[in-house]
């Protein structure tokens, strides 16, 4: 991994190297994603069979696009009590973090003869993205599927690729974990459009969420106004503030957690010791070489990946915040020292014994978290994505009479004459 000092040459052209590393990609696959979208929304069923076999290999009809119970089955079958007791684990540690976000309708009674309030009540119908394929991501329909549960909403729509047919067995037994509804085989921008737009067989959904590639992410973009959308996800990143503490190889084997997800990953470690950031570039090359992904983490490393060396942990700490990384480690002694400090981030994880990992997975805090730096007005995936929030208002004659005077004189100052006769009138003798 590269070494930088702040005041080195390359190091502001390392950064935004890093920082817009997404842009260039996503341009690149606009048109295609636009025409995908447009083909669905016209023709529907036909043209999400015709673009699945296509893309994904997959011949599929009206009676076989929908995952049926005894494929379920099949697939809890071929998965060990091992796998689904921890895959049950993490959806009852996932439940009970996110069932403490619940919000409550209320109504207030501060005035005698005015009632305000807010009702919160779930969406209709959600639809979940999941990738899928041989890879196992089990994890991503627990982290979508459970909030949206929790949140109370009645029916739960799950989308996932499946190349040449094949998915694995594990997603298919998170999601009946998660109490997912219905499951259909398909993946790409025209799941998205099937989503957003409703088919013959898919149901038009009220918002998505889940993770995808650069098609997917372009094509939930497109689509947002028409649905809504969790968030637009860029490329997987982690930060390490390190004050030089903690054990090399630990720190590295972070970095590398994060750059075997694509050659797109960005892996930082900011440290203020010189001689632990020559030590964690030793381990990076050394565990490269020990992964089944090492191709691709290699890729990430070289090509999005730093250590930047700061002058202390001010210095560590206003570059996190200028930043705003999805994940962000505090690898220091007294991580709640500077917590309060840290401004922007995703998801933070205090301490040597706190890997990314663990949230990834297991901890209970969602993993769907912003990236590219939208951590500075983007939240974490949580129960609140999955509800949709009403104004209460009820005035009784007196209190329109109390306040009717103030609300006729600023209709009358916008000019809009028919606005404050509608207070007025009630209020004549």
């Amino acid at each position: 991994m590269r070494i930088l000092r702040f005041n080195d040459d390359a190091f502001e052209p390392t950064l935004q190297k890093i920082v817009n590393r997404g842009a260039a990609a996503q341009g690149d696959v606009c048109f295609t994603v636009q025409e995908i979208i447009d083909d669905v929304r016209r023709r529907g069923d036909s043209a999400l069979f015709e673009h699945t076999e296509k893309y994904d290999r997959l011949r599929l009809t009206a009676e076989t696009l929908e995952v049926s119970a005894e494929e379920i089955d099949q697939a809890l079958a071929g998965v060990s009590e091992e796998s689904l007791a921890a895959l049950r684990l993490a959806a009852e540690r996932i439940a009970a973090f996110h069932a403490k976000q619940k919000e409550q309708t209320w109504l207030s009674t501060e005035e005698e003869d005015v009632l305000l309030g807010q009702m919160v009540r779930p969406l209709d119908r959600v639809g979940i993205y999941v990738p899928g394929g041989k890879a196992a991501y089990p994890s991503s329909v627990l982290m979508n599927a459970v909030p949206a549960k929790v949140a109370g909403v009645p029916e739960v729509i799950m989308v996932v690729p499946m190349p040449g047919g094949e998915v694995n067995p594990h997603v298919l037994a998170a999601a009946h974990l998660a109490g997912v509804d219905r499951i259909f085989k398909v993946g790409g921008a025209q799941a998205v459009a099937a989503l957003a737009f409703g088919t013959q067989s898919v149901p038009r959904v009220d918002k998505i969420t889940g993770p995808g590639n650069i098609y997917v992410a372009t094509a939930k973009q497109q689509v947002f106004g028409q649905v809504d959308i969790d968030m637009i996800a860029g490329p997987s990143e982690i930060l390490i503030i390190n004050d030089g503490s903690g054990d090399p190889a630990h720190l590295a084997a972070d970095l590398l957690g994060q750059a075997e997800h694509d050659e797109l990953a960005s892996s930082i470690l900011i440290t203020t010791d010189d001689k632990i950031a020559k030590k964690v570039a030793k381990e990076v090359e050394k565990q490269l070489k020990e992964l089944s992904r090492e191709t691709i983490a290699r890729k990430a490393i070289e090509a999005f990946g730093a250590i930047f060396i700061a002058r202390d942990l001010d210095e560590a700490i206003a570059f996190s915040n200028r930043i705003a990384p999805e994940h962000l480690e505090l690898a220091v002694d007294n991580p709640f020292e500077i917590l309060p400090r840290i401004r922007h981030a995703g998801a933070i994880f205090l301490g040597h014994y706190t890997p990314e990992a663990a949230g990834d997975y297991l901890a209970g805090p969602n993993h769907t978290l912003p990236t590219g730096g939208t951590a500075r007005f983007f939240s974490p995936l949580s129960t609140n994505d999955f509800v949709k929030k009403s104004s209460i208002v009820s005035f009784s004659r007196n209190g329109l009479e109390r306040l009717g005077k103030e609300i006729v004189h600023i209709a009358e100052l916008e000019g809009l004459e028919a606005h404050g006769r509608s207070v007025s009138i009630r209020l004549e003798k």
